[in-house]
């Protein structure tokens, strides 16, 4: 297996945990929350999604899906087009009240612009410097890794919260 097929394996865990927690899940279900400062679902995806979105985009040099196929005018959120959800207050979580299928949507399309790039890259392509703010600098194998750490975790939170909505009967 090599590194490229190794990421895109990597990924498509993401996105077949994604799939299954949006399945059928309703509005309700999608903005349940454990707590009233508890992260929803409709968040989470939108979270993980912006992410990768983001990382992906400054990886391969263009723009991210979220602005530049329309997908921040479609979820009408009341903050700003470049937020990703760091440093988001209990207030900013509840303002996500997306649908499954816009939701599922936009990571759709972030997913297909990831496995693009990802169908992009070669070995030496990982050992690429891309922020040498950090010590060590990091490289674009640092930053894949990074990205999925994060989004797996999202993607694990996303499917607990969705077990204990459906067992709250959400």
């Amino acid at each position: 297996m090599t590194p490229t097929e190794l990421l895109l394996e990597e990924f498509s865990r993401i996105h077949s945990v994604v799939a299954r927690v949006l399945k059928n899940a309703t509005l309700a279900t999608l903005t349940f929350r454990a707590d009233a400062d508890a992260n929803s679902i409709a968040w989470l995806i939108w979270h993980l999604s912006r992410l990768q979105d983001d990382h992906i985009a400054d990886l391969a040099g263009r723009p991210q899906v979220y602005t530049s196929q329309g997908w921040a005018e479609r979820f009408d959120l009341p903050f700003g087009p470049a937020t990703t959800g760091y440093g988001h207050k209990s207030a900013d979580v509840a303002a996500v009240r997306a649908d499954a299928d816009l939701l599922r949507g936009y990571y759709e399309a972030v997913h297909t612009g990831t496995v693009a790039y990802l169908n992009t890259l070669d070995d030496a392509d990982l050992n690429r410097v891309v922020d040498d703010s950090w010590t060590p600098a990091v490289t674009v194998g640092v930053r894949l890794a990074s990205v999925l750490s994060d989004d797996l975790q999202h993607a694990g939170q996303a499917a607990f919260v969705r077990g204990l909505a459906d067992r709250a009967g959400v």
